[in-house]
Parts: structure tokens; C-alpha cells; sequence
């Protein structure tokens, strides 16, 4: 028979797992939250393709997980225009989301992590797919915004040919796209083609 006790820890763990279903955030409210701390369209929109790839890798990966990995896509980088030195981004919007306690932890991390000199492990597939999508969907706009179609017939031969070219888009770290492919152990082709379809298909959001 159960007594006072564990009827009282039951209540609590359901308390506790309610609150998580109903105060977590949605993609929806994590895009408003990025447009609240976020100007630049290039940022917003740099936001916008590596959420569209968490949310194509999250389909096969995590399918009960997309809106989280989404969510992680929408906001990795919402702090760093208001705090770009490594100094702050990303610790300064991890506390603000840690505040807010409707960002559960994975995300953190994986927000965390995605910043190589944060110290913290991508020991998540999230935060893996953070890491491996973000450099390279930097890369992917970039490429598109010098062809005259845009994204619309990018391939990923041509992206692979401009990343020999150290010259174009010299600010995207070129070791650390390679660092997440190999982290993910997935083919370099395949997992650039999965970007740029996915990015393709949120064309209108990137701005590409």
C-alpha cells in the first residue's frame, strides 16, 4: 500500500514534469526573444539557417526533440550583438535563458558548447549538430549570396570548392566546420546537402 510520503513524491515528480511540457519554450517565442535582442537582419537571418538545419537533423535524430533543437538554433548566438567578446557570448544569454526557466538544460549546453573556447563538451547529439551546423550555414548564405539564383541551385560541390578558397568568407573557421563533421561522423557531402536543402527550404526566413 503507498503511503502519505510516496503519494507526496509522485505529485511531485507529475508537478514537475507538467511544468516542464507547459513552460517550455516554443520556436515561436524563441524567435520573438531573438528579434528582442537581435538588429542585424544578417544575424537573424544567420540564426534562422542553423535553425532550419537543427530542425532537419532533429527529424531523423531526435523527432520528439525538434522544437528543442530548434529552439537551440534560434538562440545560439541571440547575445552576440549586445555581447560579442568571448568574454560574455554565449555566458551572458545561457544565464539570462537559465533566468527565465523555460530553457531546459540540454539546450544550454548545447548553446554553451557551441563555443569552442567555453570548455564545455558537446556529449549531446544536439549539441553536436549545433556545433557541426552553425560555421557551416554561415558558409552555405555566404555562398549563396554571390550567385545570381541565391541558394535556389546551390550544390555542394561549388561549397566545398569555396572552401579551398581561403579568401572567400575568410571569417567562417574553416577547422572548425571540418572539427563538427568529423564529431558527427557523417559524410562531408551528405551533411552539406543536407544544410543547403534545409536552409533552401527556409529561404524566405534566412534572406538568401
Amino acid at each position: 500500500m503507498t503511503g502519505p510520503l510516496e503519494w507526496n513524491k509522485f505529485e511531485n515528480i507529475w508537478s514537475a514534469r507538467s511544468a516542464t511540457r507547459i513552460f517550455r519554450m516554443t520556436p515561436d517565442q524563441a524567435r520573438t526573444l531573438m528579434h528582442e535582442w537581435v538588429a542585424s537582419e544578417s544575424l537573424r537571418g544567420h540564426m534562422e539557417a542553423v535553425a532550419a538545419c537543427m530542425s532537419d537533423h532533429a527529424v531523423i535524430h531526435a523527432p520528439e526533440e525538434v522544437d528543442d533543437w530548434v529552439v537551440a538554433g534560434l538562440l545560439h548566438d541571440f547575445d552576440y550583438e549586445k555581447h560579442p567578446t568571448e568574454a560574455e557570448h554565449p555566458f551572458v544569454g545561457v544565464e539570462y535563458l537559465r533566468s527565465r526557466g523555460d530553457v531546459n538544460e540540454p539546450i544550454l549546453q548545447a548553446i554553451l558548447g557551441h563555443a569552442l573556447y567555453s570548455g564545455v563538451e558537446r556529449d549531446t547529439p544536439m549539441a553536436k549538430h549545433l556545433f557541426a551546423c552553425d560555421e557551416l550555414a554561415g558558409f552555405i548564405v555566404a555562398c549563396a549570396k554571390v550567385r545570381p539564383n541565391g541558394i535556389g541551385d546551390l550544390k555542394s560541390k561549388s561549397v566545398k570548392k569555396k572552401l579551398k578558397d581561403k579568401k572567400f568568407a575568410a571569417a567562417v573557421s574553416r577547422s572548425d566546420i571540418a572539427l563538427g563533421i568529423e564529431e558527427l561522423a557523417v559524410d562531408q557531402t551528405e551533411h552539406i546537402d543536407r544544410c543547403i536543402n534545409a536552409i533552401r527550404a527556409a529561404a524566405d526566413r534566412v534572406g538568401c
